[in-house]
């Protein structure tokens, strides 16, 4: 079926629910995993239950239908639903809800397998090709009682118009692509996303322009290698751009270009396609943000050549000097893998060598655990947790004292803070984040929430800058 038929087909269904659902006062429950890309995800999911009759709700205990959507890239996820599952199953015993499970982890067999076994009171189980397709399932359930299990193992199509409903009302997600097609040895994400797939940049230009128009001010640009955009396109291989769009680099210009938005920022890059064109769009265009994601994962070149991730420690850093001669004013972020299969003392020095020549802003740091289904799991030569420990604490030691070190610069600057309102941990100050995705607290009046304005910084404090209005 085509996509603009099975997307007016799903709207069908969601008519048909909220028919069901009228003067009924239901609620739902929605708990994300893992990155941003299942965020925007439950962003869509939302818009659609919403649109079905259901209202949003934080306790799960009064909630009709309760979904989790999920994530596969790291061991804890799993432990994490389970423990969701067990303390839900309550709940829907005492009340009736609706259970449904989705997201990158529903895309692997063993998983679905046990949750069908161990935990058979789940109503819906649904992957990440059929996601457009919720409304159908849970009118399924309403009406036949049946459970449902959704997943295919094919690369999905791209959907357009699904109903969204963001959690901000000045930042938003928008992805531009799916899948990935690089295999690293250690990521179950191609597996369960399936390969790349663009969206038309109409429909990317389009959106972002309707955000605009909302009073949206800062946009991310979401993929999961988000500057290959573009590259596996049949309709562009046979030049058939939109509007001189025909790339990454491309896009970033176009988006530039669009009044009203003040920030632009994308996640996830890869450095080996961080071409040339790229780092002079990033340079040009005044509201792409300075502050790049580089995810380096070992700064072991041995290491990098066993996860598959083709480009060598010194093409790193050599990426890394030519961004800083090029870029003004640019920092960086990354990620890294402790204790992948057969690192040695030698190649974590190496990780800790990138990590003292770079000085990244921030450093998401993980343990390495095995993924089923992919190449590392098979490998031997697996390094003892204890040893990971040890290395994941010389690791968290040195960038500690890093942020501490960057974090002086900003002291008595000028900077512009998109303000998101009342701090979680002190809800007589604001908080917002500048440019750099620094958070910064502040005195203020609620009014200036949603703006975008000048803080002198004061103070520093590891995790967080305080500042005051300039």
């Amino acid at each position: 079926m085509e996509t603009k038929q099975s997307i007016i087909e799903q709207k069908e269904y969601i008519e048909k629910v909220n028919k069901e659902n009228q003067n009924k006062n239901l609620k739902y429950n929605i708990l994300t995993m893992g990155c941003q890309l299942n965020e925007n995800d439950s962003e869509k999911l939302s818009g659609m239950i919403e649109q079905m009759g259901y209202t949003k709700t934080d306790n799960v205990n009064e909630a009709d239908l309760v979904l989790f959507n999920t994530c596969c890239v790291r061991e804890n996820a799993e432990d994490r639903l389970f423990g969701k599952l067990g303390e839900i199953k309550r709940v829907k015993e005492e009340k009736g809800t609706i259970v449904a499970i989705c997201g990158c982890m529903m895309q692997e067999k063993q998983m679905v397998e046990k949750i069908n076994k161990s935990y058979p009171f789940v109503d819906i189980i649904f992957g990440t090709h059929t996601l457009h397709k919720f409304p159908q399932d849970l009118y399924e359930v309403l009406q036949e009682k049946n459970r449902v299990r959704d997943i295919l193992d094919i690369d999905g199509e791209v959907y357009e118009g699904l109903p969204v409903k963001r959690t901000s009302n000045t930042q938003a997600n928008v992805t531009i692509m799916y899948g990935c097609n690089n295999f690293c040895s250690f990521c179950i994400v191609p597996y369960v996303r399936g390969r790349e797939r663009s969206r038309h940049p109409e429909n990317i230009i389009n959106e972002i322009q309707e955000l605009a128009k909302e009073g949206y001010k800062e946009i991310t640009l979401l993929g999961q290698n988000v500057n290959s955009y573009l590259r596996v396109e049949k309709w562009k291989e046979n030049g058939l751009d939109w509007k001189g769009i025909n790339s990454f680099a491309t896009l970033l210009r176009a988006i530039n270009n669009i009044a009203g938005i003040e920030r632009i920022r994308f996640i996830s890059p890869h450095p080996k396609d961080f071409t040339d064109d790229v780092i002079e769009a990033i340079r040009d265009c005044d509201k792409v943000c300075k502050l790049i994601h580089l995810p380096l994962q070992s700064g072991s070149t041995k290491m990098l050549k066993v996860m598959n991730r083709k480009y060598s420690k010194e093409q790193y850093l050599d990426l890394v000097d030519k961004m800083k001669s090029q870029i003004s004013g640019v920092v960086f972020t990354t990620d890294i893998i402790v204790g992948f299969a057969g690192e040695t003392d030698e190649d974590f020095e190496d990780t800790l060598d990138v990590v003292n020549k770079v000085k990244f802003e921030q450093v998401f740091m993980f343990i390495y655990s095995i993924r089923q289904g992919t190449p590392g799991a098979k490998m031997e030569n697996q390094v003892p947790d204890e040893i990971k420990h040890k290395r994941f604490d010389r690791l968290k030691e040195l960038v500690e004292s890093q942020v501490e070190e960057n974090n002086q610069k900003y002291i008595g600057t000028i900077q512009k803070v998109l303000v998101e309102g009342k701090s979680k941990n002190n809800p007589n100050m604001l908080t917002g984040r500048t440019e750099s995705n620094k958070v910064v607290i502040f005195e203020g009046d609620e009014n200036l929430k949603d703006h975008i304005i000048d803080l002198k910084i004061i103070s520093q404090h590891m995790w967080y800058l305080k500042g005051e209005i300039a």
